[in-house]
C-alpha cells in the first residue's frame, strides 16, 4: 500500500466529537497522525480522543468554541506546546438552524427565518472557519507548509429549500477556499474543501423518515453516505497522494447532483 505521508503529522479536527468529525479524527489516527479533537461539547471531544488513543495514536481533547477567537487561540497554543507544529486543519464544525426565508399561508406571513437562526449558523459555519484558519496559518507558514480542509456541502453548490443560512455558509466556504488557495500556495499550504451529500449522521437520523427517503431517492447510488466515506476524502486530500490538488471542491455525494 502506498504511504500517505501522514504518520507523525499533527492534525486538528474541529467538531471532532461526533459524526463526520469523529470519523475523520479516527481515520487520521489510523494513518499514524497525532490528532487534536476540538468540540464545543467537551465530553464528546474527550470520548473521541480516547478512541484516537485506542487506535494507537497520540491525541488531545479540548473544548473549543469556533465562534470565539480567544478559545481558538488557546487551543492552538496547547497544540503547539504539545507537538511544536500544526500540519493539517480540518474545519468540520457546523450547525443547522433551518427555516424558510418567509413562510406564507392564507395570504399572510406565518413565519420567517429569524435573525438569531441566521446569525448562529453564520457564526459557526463561516466565521468559525475563518477564525480557525487565521489562527493556524502562521504556524503552518513557520513550519514550511500544511493543509487546510473545510466542510462545504452540495447545497453550497446548488442551493436547498429552507436553508438560506446554511447554504450561504457552505457557498462562502468554497469562496474562501479558492481565495486562500491563491494566497497560501506560495507557502506550500494546500487548501481544499469537501462537499458532502446526504450523510447518515445524528442530525439526519433525527429527521422524519419521509424526508430521509426523499433524499435517498435523489441519490443515484440509492443510499445515504457514511461519515467514514467523508473521512476518507479528508485523509486523501491531506495525504501526499493529493500533493498537486489545490483550491478544489471535492463532492462526495453519491451522484446526487446528477440525480436532482
Amino acid at each position: 500500500m502506498e504511504e500517505t505521508g501522514l504518520r507523525g503529522k499533527v492534525v486538528i479536527v474541529t467538531g471532532g466529537g461526533a459524526g463526520i468529525g469523529r470519523a475523520t479524527a479516527l481515520r487520521f489516527a489510523e494513518e499514524g497522525a497525532r490528532v487534536a479533537v476540538w468540540d464545543v461539547n467537551e465530553a464528546g471531544a474527550q470520548s473521541a480522543a480516547k478512541e484516537v488513543a485506542a487506535a494507537g495514536a497520540e491525541s488531545l481533547a479540548r473544548r473549543v468554541d469556533v465562534t470565539d477567537a480567544a478559545s481558538i487561540e488557546a487551543g492552538v497554543r496547547e497544540v503547539i506546546e504539545r507537538w511544536k507544529r500544526i500540519d493539517v486543519l480540518v474545519n468540520n464544525a457546523g450547525i443547522l438552524r433551518d427555516a424558510q426565508l418567509v413562510k406564507w399561508k392564507d395570504g399572510a406571513v406565518v413565519a420567517t427565518m429569524t435573525d438569531e437562526q441566521f446569525d448562529a449558523v453564520i457564526h459557526v459555519n463561516l466565521r468559525g472557519v475563518f477564525l480557525c484558519t487565521r489562527a493556524v496559518v502562521p504556524h503552518m507558514i513557520a513550519g514550511g507548509g500544511g493543509v487546510i480542509l473545510s466542510a462545504s456541502s452540495v447545497v453550497g453548490l446548488y442551493g436547498n429549500f429552507g436553508q438560506t443560512n446554511y447554504v450561504a455558509t457552505k457557498a462562502g466556504v468554497i469562496a474562501m477556499t479558492r481565495t486562500w488557495a491563491r494566497e497560501l500556495g506560495r507557502y506550500n499550504i494546500r487548501v481544499n474543501a469537501v462537499a458532502p451529500g446526504f450523510i447518515a449522521t445524528e442530525i439526519l437520523r433525527s429527521m422524519p423518515e419521509k424526508v430521509i427517503q426523499g433524499m435517498v431517492s435523489h441519490t443515484p447510488l440509492g443510499r445515504m453516505g457514511k461519515p467514514e466515506e467523508i473521512a476518507d476524502a479528508y485523509v486523501w486530500l491531506a495525504s501526499d497522494q493529493a500533493s498537486y490538488v489545490h483550491g478544489t471542491v471535492l463532492s462526495v455525494d453519491g451522484g446526487i447532483v446528477t440525480g436532482t
